[in-house]
This record gives structure tokens, sequence and C-alpha cells, in this order.
């Protein structure tokens, strides 16, 4: 390994001269204590939930509303930062105890599969009365998901499923089916390119829009697809992801960033705007990560690379991680961000748009708690991470 006091450091392809402010790869360690440390404010313990989001306001930090499906994502994180061995101040399996005593709240295929998901993880004791009272109800009919071919909710149910299956082997008959049909509705929208529609063409939206897929409907699709890869030993499902992992590696911005919109038809990148830090420490590394270990193909440039841009090597040179605060402020938007959504949408039907203006660019200073879980999921437990360009 290089010396890391030599004279020219290489940084995402450009070369930094000794005493010029250079932003190294963030040390994920030291990310997951941040992560950790910010999520505590986040946690209302009288209501055992975790909040919508925390806001830079001018009156201080704030707290706004509050999530079930956040704190399921939130705490899929906490229990992978337990699993590395380490001691979480929020009590996971109290707060999922919580969550299942009154499952009203359940109003989607996706935040099912994050209960599954959890619960497989935590508590696979509870996963019998959640499947006999939950999925073998008939999910997939009772949520509209299925019928419209929500990409990034099925692929939560999915997870859910496969973890539900690999925790208890035994019940994978009784899974088989909800976990197929899925599987069925996301190999439909999946592009030859590899990327993934956010709507399949049952719909009017999925006919007018829904040919554009969202980074999230890359990322969810990539994990779920290796994870029943596991459960099921289903090759064709392992092959999606890995294509989709490609497409958006070989489009990865040049400064590491995880572009947002992606046309399934086309394959290209389609709107790069907002920049969203989670999509950079968090699901980009959490996807990629868990199909790189099933098919030992290496992703750790483009997962570390990434990392760079929420440590100051972006677009406005700016430092995302707030130490004080404990927080990594949520992207860098457009001001008008409206207008560059209809011109989004207007420009599928139209002439192919020529780049992608940089004017009116901006941080947004909130952090929703979601975000910082799913970089305790991706990281707690990794070592400390070095820069990929100075791997042996």
């Amino acid at each position: 390994m290089p010396n890391p006091a030599t004279r020219d450091q290489l940084i995402t392809g450009h070369t930094v001269k000794a005493g010029q402010a250079c932003p190294a790869n963030p040390d994920v360690g030291h990310l997951c204590e941040l992560a950790l440390n910010g999520l505590v404010p986040m946690f209302d313990p009288d209501k055992q939930l975790f909040c919508f989001t925390r806001k830079k306001t001018p009156q201080g930090l704030v707290l706004q509303g509050l999530s079930h499906r956040y704190t399921l994502i939130t705490l899929l994180g906490l229990r992978q930062y337990e699993a590395a061995g380490f001691s979480s101040p929020i009590k996971v399996e109290a707060v999922l105890d919580r969550l299942l005593r009154d499952n009203a709240w359940i109003n989607n295929v996706g935040d099912l599969g994050l209960l599954l998901w959890l619960c497989a993880l935590v508590s696979p004791k509870r996963l019998m009365e959640t499947i006999a009272g939950l999925v073998r109800e008939g999910a997939l009919e009772r949520f509209r998901e299925l019928h419209e071919g929500r990409t990034t909710e099925l692929a939560w149910f999915l997870s859910g499923l496969a973890h539900a299956t690999l925790a208890l082997p035994q019940e994978a008959l009784d899974l088989r089916g909800p976990s197929f049909q899925t599987y069925e509705v996301l190999r439909h929208n999946q592009g030859t390119s590899g990327i993934f529609r956010h709507l399949g063409k049952r719909t009017l939206a999925g006919i007018v829009r829904g040919r554009l897929g969202c980074f999230a409907d890359q990322v969810y699709p990539i994990y779920a697809l290796t994870q029943f890869a596991r459960a099921f030993k289903v090759e064709s499902a392992l092959e999606m992801a890995r294509s989709c992992a490609e497409a958006i590696s070989r489009r990865q911005g040049p400064q590491g960033q995880w572009w947002w919109h992606y046309d399934s038809v086309s394959g290209r990148v389609h709107g790069k705007y907002p920049v969203y830090s989670v999509h950079q420490h968090g699901m980009a590394p959490m996807a990629l990560f868990a199909v790189a270990e099933a098919t030992r193909l290496d992703f750790t440039e483009p997962i570390y690379k990434g990392l760079q841009w929420i440590s100051g090597r972006n677009e406005l040179g700016c430092e995302l991680r707030d130490e004080a605060a404990n927080l990594i402020w949520r992207c860098i938007y457009h001001g008008n961000q409206f207008k560059e959504n209809l011109r989004l949408v207007l420009s599928l039907h139209g002439p192919k748009r020529d780049g992608e203006s940089l004017e009116d660019l901006r941080v947004n200073y909130e952090c929703r708690p979601y975000e910082l879980g799913w970089l305790l999921y991706a990281f707690a437990g990794r070592t400390r991470a070095t820069s990929w360009r100075d791997r042996d």
C-alpha cells in the first residue's frame, strides 16, 4: 500500500499537491459513530418512533413528524450495528415489539416487506405470527403496489420474503408463491440495459412516466434480487442484480455521484439532480456490497468513490457532514426543483436533452433518520475504508 504521506495524492482522477486541502475517503468507522450519535435525538422514546426529519432552521435544529417506515429502516441499521458487536443506544427488539403490537399502520406492501426483513434479522420467532397474519392473507392482492408495479416497494417486499425464508427455511413453501410473484413483476420492470422502471405498464401513470426509474428503483432491486437468489437458488435473479449494478456503476458521475433518474428504455441518465447523500454513503454501498459478495465481482471502486462526494469532492466543494450536529445533510439540488421535474417528464417524449444546468445548485439542510440507518446497514462491522486507489 502506498505511503499516505506521498507528495501527490490521487483523488477521483485529480492530482492534489501536498499542502492543498483535499478530502480523503471518510473513515467508515467514524461515519458509523456519527450516524449513531445523530440518531439518538431523532428518536421519540414515548412514541417509540423515529422522526420524519431533522431540519436546520433560523431557530436551530428542529424535529418534524414521526414515521413508521423510517423507524423500520433505521432499526435495520441499528440491528446491523449490534450484529457487528456494538451496543445500540436504542433497544431494537423493544421498538420492534411495539411495532408488532398494533400493525394497523401497515397500508402498503413495502412497509410489510421492511417489517418482515426486520423480524427476520432481529426476532425470527416473531416471523410466524407476522407471516400468518399478513402475508398468507393475500398481501399482494390487498395492496395496490402489485397492480401498479411499484419497483421500490416490491423490492422491499421481496427482500422481506427472502430474509424470512433464510431465517426460517421450513417456511419457504408458504413464502414461495408471493416471492416468485413479486420476482416476476420486477423481472418485467427491468429494461434490456439493466435499468429498472419506476412503475409497470398496467396504469396510465406507468405508461406516461413509469419508464423512468429513480436511483432507489435500482439499488433496492439489486439488494432484493441478491437475497432472493440466496433464498430460492434462482441464478437468473442474481444475473438481473449484476446487470443493474454494472449499469449504474458505468453511469456514475465523475465526482462519484449516483444520479437521480434513469431511462429504462434507453438506459441513459435522464435527470441528475438531486444527488442524495444517502445514495452515496448508504444505499449504493448496501446494494453493491451485497451483489459483490454473491457474485465475487468487485464494486469497491464505485462504492468508495461515491463516499468522497459527501466529504467535499462535490459540485459545490461543500462538506456535507456536520460534525457538531452528527448529521449528514440530505442532498445537493436545483433551487427550482418543480421546473426541473417538469422538464424531466416532458423531455421523455421530446428531443434528447443536452447536459444539465449546474446553476442554482444548493444544499438541503435536513437529515432523515433512515438515511443514517442505511449508512449503518451498509458499513457497520466493516473495517476502516482506505481509498480505493490505495488498495493493495
